[in-house]
């Protein structure tokens, strides 16, 4: 089991294989595998992944740390869609490799904001590979794909809609292009991790705004942090969407990577071409890393 899922990785994500079937997997670790039997009974134990709103979320699968719902992009969309002004609020986060490496740094920090969310999304491919090593099924659902989704499809002009963060730019844009007459903005201050302060006045933002949705975008781990503390004030509603730079790409001030680019797993290089300064740590310093916490976590999971 160890030599077939914790081998030395690939350099890089581009280099991952496909994964292993699930006779493959059952015929090379064995019906009594940890990994494999947690996942059957996990299957066992799913609720319909269809149902939506307020009702019961399907069962997930501990990964690398957290939980992921084995949702597609559709049916977390139908989710978030049915929530109401009636819903008390909750949030969905969209954990992708960059988070996952930052859980295992500070897991007291992380860990708590990701248990809390309603809805916990697999942001990456590149997880999702190294989920089906494992015979875990996950659905790539990026955090822009669906925010673009939202906003295409259960918006209209006149709903009120929040965002927390942002440039004026953006928000200019995005209200242009949605013809949006009720978009409400709260812009922090820098350094908001540190400032619980703050993190109370966005979180009462909420509450003095109600709408279905609320963005917020202000980063990993801030905008759990906001989110989480509009939770447990227990008199705001609607959803929040710890989104991250999802509206600058919908606003075209950050491009998305070509979709082949994206099939191929491709994005992170995408971005790294863009955006070679700001993002050569993130991609070729701390992402591999989680090449590492995977190793690790077959290990224990053996």
């Amino acid at each position: 089991m160890e030599k077939s899922l914790a081998h030395k990785p690939p350099l890089y994500p581009f280099m991952l294989d496909r994964p292993m079937t699930i006779m493959q997997t059952q015929s090379q670790t064995g019906m009594n595998s940890p990994i494999l039997q947690s996942n059957l009974q996990d299957t066992a134990r799913n609720v319909d992944p269809q149902m939506t709103g307020s009702q019961t979320n399907p069962q997930g699968h501990e990964f690398l740390g957290t939980h992921f719902h084995p949702l597609t992009l559709e049916q977390t969309f139908e989710r978030c869609a049915a929530i109401s002004l009636d819903d008390d609020f909750r949030y969905i986060v969209t954990p992708n490799v960059d988070h996952l490496v930052r859980l295992s740094q500070e897991p007291d920090i992380f860990k708590p904001l990701y248990e809390a969310a309603w809805l916990s999304v697999c942001d990456s491919r590149i997880l999702q590979s190294l989920a089906a090593r494992a015979n875990i099924s996950l659905h790539a659902v990026p955090g822009s794909d669906l925010t673009a989704q939202i906003f295409d499809r259960a918006i209209t002009p006149d709903m009120a809609v929040n965002v927390i963060g942002g440039d004026g730019d953006v928000l200019a844009a995005i209200k242009a292009r949605y013809s949006l007459t009720n978009i409400r903005v709260h812009v922090p201050p820098m350094g908001l991790r540190k400032k619980p302060e703050a993190i109370a006045a966005a979180a009462q933002f909420i509450a003095d705004n109600p709408a279905r949705f609320t963005f917020i975008c202000v980063g990993s781990p801030q905008q759990e942090m906001v989110a989480k503390a509009a939770l447990e004030r227990a008199d705001c509603v609607g959803l929040g969407f710890c989104v991250g730079a999802s509206l600058d790409f919908l606003a075209g001030k950050q491009k998305r990577a070509p979709k082949w680019m994206q099939s191929l797993r491709l994005e992170w290089l995408f971005r790294l071409a863009s955006e070679p300064k700001r993002m050569w740590k993130r991609y070729l310093v701390e992402g591999p890393k989680i090449f590492a916490i995977y190793r690790k976590w077959t290990k224990a999971q053996s």
